[in-house]
């Protein structure tokens, strides 16, 4: 790809850094135990983004925004809060379980922290700057099909007229995008921080109010707490080796880090969970957390005195054309989801089985 055509980052150092200090403060008052007063003050903001977000539902339901219903089934993954919570592994999860019962499944996500306009297919060598690194990290394990754009339909659209043999569509981060009408929907939930001070944004994390959550086929807790409520699943994810960025078949165990200056870098929703799954494994780092989709620079990873830098795979996408050899990557995987597959499978054969009734 030219360089011409590649986003560049110009923002200034002092502006990123400002920006992340502001993402993680906001963070740490959403999710406190104690409520400050700003909270109070700004509570008629809540109010009014609660209204706002129950008026566009209701415009939806009405039929007075539009919403396309697709061929074939469509299976929303998505969340009620901002931040990271573990729905791309989930999205590669059921995937992986489709096949493995036969379907043909594709994949449709916004693309974001990419620059595609329209929408566009996404390759396994594709450019993360260019089409995002959660698009390019799903091609890339999944081996389906898997399609970007702001506007959901014209991506499932595209993804069904390019891949006539696909059978279920899973919609990765689309529970708001009402646009694109579904069979299922998914929500995942961080089963440590759960909903925080509960307030919509940007008071709170809440993208809906809590009480959306009743409306929903599955809420999947990824770790830390459950309720045991109808219709909730528990997710183990798993990292158990580490592979260097450049020679993927070069893979050790967590032991080899240990009494070494290692540094963990993150630029994902929540970067304290890949912190702490690390601090798990027995590893004493050094954090350095960057913002969610962050565009790595050789800069970001000249740390000097690191023998090793560990990252996650969404950030790996982002550095292979980096030379450095001391970043080792942590793999993860949906170790178990509870029951959610008899259930996934039960909603695709519904929809097939009013199809042919």
């Amino acid at each position: 790809m030219p360089s011409c055509l590649r986003k560049v980052d110009t923002m200034p150092n002092f502006i990123k850094n400002s920006s992340i200090k502001m993402q993680r403060w906001l963070e740490r008052q959403w999710y406190s135990d104690q409520l400050g007063v700003w909270y109070f003050l700004l509570m008629p903001l809540d109010l009014l983004m609660r209204l706002l977000v129950l008026l566009r539902q209701f415009f939806y339901k009405a039929g007075i925004l539009f919403s396309w219903r697709s061929p074939i089934p469509v299976i929303v993954v998505g969340n009620i809060t901002v931040g990271g919570t573990g729905k791309t592994p989930l999205v590669i999860w059921l995937v992986e379980m489709l096949k493995a019962k036969g379907y043909k499944p594709g994949i449709v996500s916004r693309g974001y922290g990419g620059s595609v306009r329209g929408v566009a297919s996404v390759s396994v060598d594709a450019d993360p700057m260019l089409v995002g690194d959660e698009p390019l990290l799903m091609a890339k394990q999944s081996a389906c099909p898997v399609w970007i754009g702001k506007d959901r339909p014209a991506a499932a659209k595209a993804l069904i007229e390019a891949h006539p043999e696909c059978d279920v569509i899973i919609s990765d981060d689309g529970l708001q995008h009402y646009a694109l009408q579904r069979d299922m929907e998914i929500v995942v939930v961080d089963g440590v921080r759960l909903y925080g001070n509960k307030a919509m944004l940007p008071i709170g994390p809440m993208r809906e109010p809590l009480r959306r959550l009743m409306h929903v086929d599955a809420v999947v807790v990824n770790g830390g707490k459950r309720d045991g409520a109808a219709g909730e699943y528990s997710m183990r994810l798993c990292g158990e080796y580490f592979y260097a960025l450049h020679s993927p078949e070069k893979q050790v165990k967590a032991d080899h880090f240990k009494y070494k200056p290692v540094h963990a870098v993150a630029g994902i929703g929540n970067p304290a969970r890949f912190f702490n799954q690390l601090r798990e494994l027995g590893l004493n780092i050094i954090e350095h957390a960057f913002s969610d989709h962050h565009q790595f620079q050789p800069a970001d990873l000249q740390i000097q005195g690191a023998e090793a830098i560990l990252m996650t795979e969404k950030d790996a996408v982002k550095c292979l054309q980096f030379s450095q050899d001391n970043i080792w990557v942590l793999p993860v995987q949906v170790k178990e989801v509870s029951g959610l597959e008899d259930k996934v499978i039960q909603k695709i054969e519904s929809f097939y089985g009013r199809k042919t009734a």
